[in-house]
């Protein structure tokens, strides 16, 4: 059975240019039998650790890589062009080719990086960090100087047609050609490769001839790829279609393209660039065995191993004056810990034990996580805001309950008091960064930025990139525009598709559950309906798909060095000398980078500048904290439905059940809170109905009426979930949230395995007695 690893490949993370999601990249792998594979998109590593770990979890061994782009007559300061006539000109061309011959004209090739070992990869970061911070020029580029300096444990490939040696051969400057191929040979040694292609284009065929009488007087190998930008050959169009989304790319395209050429006149010249098998690659590339042995050669010499379970937390400094008592974080959190315990020690009366053991036992839960410099960090932006009179919000989120954060100023939530569990927020079982969202006024954010910035220094703070997605609503739209279908006709299509909590349903969703949708599809005259199966059979293969990246509105990512040593930059679009991680929220966290959520409430503002009217005009010195739980007329103001502005009440329906409730305390907003949303809010109803005493309040068992009285015998939050596993099966907290995750996340192996575990708990605690046990199913 032939061998054969692709090296060169693209995920829909090179923006607008491909297709491949890292999902099809992997399976693709795995269903032809390949041990290996790697990804090489175009100037950035966005998808990286996602496909690290993928691949690790199939059992595909991962080769992380870049293809770059590299200055070639000078400097990556250098903001001359060569042979361009106007700036739409260099716009247009900007964007890929297949051939890649659009870069000679403005000053660029292109060049695969792929690490061989840790220290490639850490320099890999850098260099494409260099790309987007130093020479973005239409394209992040590097140039022969970075590269000399950061080429260790990197091995290079010439790439496309339009590569470092490649785009001299294709103008038939074979001298220069030569020149760049012992530049490179100085640089990488026996690490450089010389690529070549077929996806049948000309200038491929011209590479194919002088690379290797190249190789040969150099003493290099060559290297076969395939430029894959998607999974199956039929994509071809689909992926077409993609490259003419982007609004300046679609326009220009109207001018030159009609839609039918669209169908048939590829951009890329080829059909070609899909995911071949080994048996393929093997039968086009007969006449160069070697160029096939030399992918085999690279992935063994590609021996990445990240820990992705390991953290770097920011160098936080221990104030002088307390270095005496605490020298280390466990010891200056717990003494911080007990300080605040003992400032608030009137609200534990009655449970100071409780209170003392709890603390204890997060405290030890922290220290044995080695998150207790988060914890420091965290406490020191919200002090920083608060003495600077930036209103903060009392927490949010699973945070909440944890008497460490209550204790220490984090939060302004005794959990205690409301029986929230600790281990929804950290599980000793399940380690995993600990996840405090902070509200700031909105107005003010900015200030705790800098802050930041000040304190850990500007080369260590970032924000976080975010992707937006070509989400069910919007693909239908990018594809009408493309297609030429009427504006109208496309944007009341759309109209026909769902959004619950902002989540829209799947496209091949609403052809089987919306008549409205499915409808349109099967109105027309034959040719009519021709088009629109065209229309949506793109748009499911385009779905989902990345369209642009911006920054996160709140993610700042803190490192104990300069950002670049941990994860790699890229240029905001748009803005001058503006960057953010390549990584998001989620590969940030496996990269091992501390990321803290930033949010901007208006709210917050407004509730700013009530306080100040009020102490202005009544002479008072009035805070949130002044704020009673327990107003009467506040609660009226919620029975009314009058929560216009309000966070989390102020939608209709949110009104609404709002004024069937007539909420008479704190714990009846804060379960209306948590109903709100997409599954729970089919339970408001029977939850008003037995709060108001239309229906008997009843138990699956009495084991659980303890956990459920305050909510008339509904589950509504995920505390109570845990609390059910603990007090019926038997389950330790952890093991409870364990659970609570699973279900939440729909993991269906999980949820097996827990089901025996609970099952198995529950016939011992003598439930399965009970003839109401139709919740062990």
């Amino acid at each position: 059975m032939p061998e054969f690893i692709h090296l060169h490949n693209h995920s829909h993370y090179s923006l607008l240019d491909a297709i491949s999601t890292i999902d099809g990249l992997v399976d693709a792998t795995v269903e032809n039998k390949m041990k290996a594979l790697a990804l090489t998109d175009h100037g950035v590593m966005y998808g990286i650790m996602e496909f690290y770990k993928k691949a690790k979890s199939k059992g595909v061994k991962p080769i992380v890589g870049c293809e770059v782009y590299v200055a070639q007559s000078g400097s990556r300061f250098d903001k001359g062009k060569k042979n361009v006539k106007s700036i739409s000109e260099v716009e247009e061309m900007s964007v890929e080719n297949s051939d890649g011959l659009t870069s000679s004209n403005i000053n660029y090739a292109h060049l695969i990086l792929l690490a061989k070992n840790e220290t490639g990869y850490r320099n890999l970061l850098k260099l494409t960090s260099i790309g987007h911070t130093e020479g973005y020029y239409y394209k992040p580029r590097i140039d022969i100087e970075v590269l000399n300096q950061y080429s260790e444990g990197l091995i290079a490939t010439s790439a496309c047609a339009g590569g470092v040696i490649s785009c001299y051969i294709t103008r038939d400057d074979l001298k220069t050609a030569e020149k760049m191929t012992g530049v490179y040979k100085d640089i990488f040694g026996e690490d450089f490769y010389l690529e070549i292609q077929d996806h049948d284009i000309p200038a491929e065929k011209k590479v194919m001839i002088e690379m290797p009488k190249l190789a040969k007087k150099f003493g290099l190998k060559l290297i076969a790829t395939n430029d894959v930008h998607y999974i199956k050959k039929e994509h071809a169009i689909a992926h077409n279609i993609y490259l003419h989304i982007s609004a300046k790319q679609s326009a220009k395209a109207a001018k030159s393209y009609e839609p039918k050429d669209l169908l048939t006149n590829l951009r890329y010249g080829t059909d070609q660039i899909y995911f071949k098998s080994a048996k393929e690659m093997c039968d086009l590339f007969g006449e160069f065995p070697e160029a096939i042995r030399s992918t085999l050669e690279v992935t063994e010499k590609c021996n990445l191993e990240l820990d992705t379970s390991k953290n770097f937390m920011p160098n936080y400094l221990i104030p002088e004056e307390d270095k005496k008592e605490a020298k280390t974080f466990d010891e200056y959190l717990e003494k911080l810990s007990f300080e605040g315990l003992e400032k608030i020690k009137n609200e534990f009366l009655t449970n100071k034990e409780i209170a003392v053991e709890r603390l204890r036992y997060e405290l030890a839960v922290i220290r044995k996580m080695d998150f207790s410099g988060y914890f420091l960090i965290v406490k020191d932006f919200i002090d920083y805001a608060r003495s600077k009179g930036i209103l903060v919000g009392p927490g949010r989120g699973s945070a909440a309950g944890s008497l460490v954060c209550y204790c220490i100023g984090i939060t302004n939530v005794n959990p205690l008091e409301y029986d929230l569990l600790f281990e929804r927020f950290l599980n000793p079982e399940r380690v995993s960064m600990p996840d405090i969202d902070i509200d700031f006024q909105d107005d003010r954010r900015d200030e705790v930025i800098h802050y930041a910035k000040e304190k850990y220094g500007e080369s260590s703070v970032a924000q976080i990139v975010t992707f937006n997605k070509l989400a069910p609503r919007g693909v239908l739209k990018d594809v009408g525009r493309v297609l030429n279908f009427p504006f109208q006709e496309i944007n009341d299509l759309t109209k026909t598709i769902p959004i619950l909590f902002g989540k829209v349903k799947k496209l091949s969703e609403c052809m089987k559950e919306e008549p409205d949708f499915k409808k349109y599809f099967e109105t027309g005259d034959a040719a009519q309906k021709t088009e629109k199966k065209k229309l949506y059979d793109y748009c499911l293969v385009l779905e989902n798909l990345n369209k642009n990246s911006s920054i996160h509105a709140s993610g700042v990512v803190i490192a104990p060095g300069d950002v670049t040593d941990y994860t790699p930059l890229s240029k905001v679009t748009g803005e001058d000398n503006v960057f953010c991680t390549q990584y998001d929220m989620n590969q940030l966290e496996d990269a091992g980078m501390i990321k803290i959520d930033f949010l901007g409430l208006k709210e917050l503002k407004v509730i700013g500048r009530i306080f100040k009217l009020i102490n202005e005009k009544y002479g008072k010195n009035l805070t949130e904290k002044d704020i009673p739980l327990d107003d009467p007329k506040t609660y009226e103001l919620f029975s009314s439905g009058s929560t216009i502005g309000i966070f989390q009440f102020s939608k209709s329906k949110m009104r609404e059940s709002l004024s069937k409730l007539k909420p008479k305390n704190i714990n009846d907003l804060a379960a209306m809170n948590a109903l709100y949303r997409p599954g729970p809010m089919k339970l408001i109803p029977d939850f008003i109905d037995k709060r108001n005493g239309k229906k008997p309040i009843s138990y699956l068992h009495p084991t659980m009426e303890n956990t459920l009285k305050e909510t008339y015998g509904i589950i509504v939050y995920q505390e109570q979930v845990m609390q059910i596993a603990r007090d019926v099966a038997g389950f330790s907290l952890a093991e409870a949230d364990n659970m609570r995750k699973a279900m939440g996340k729909k993991i269906k192996e999980k949820m097996i395995q827990i089901k025996e575990k609970f099952v198995s708990g529950a016939m011992k605690n003598d439930v399965s007695k009970n003839p109401r046990q139709k919740y062990l199913t």
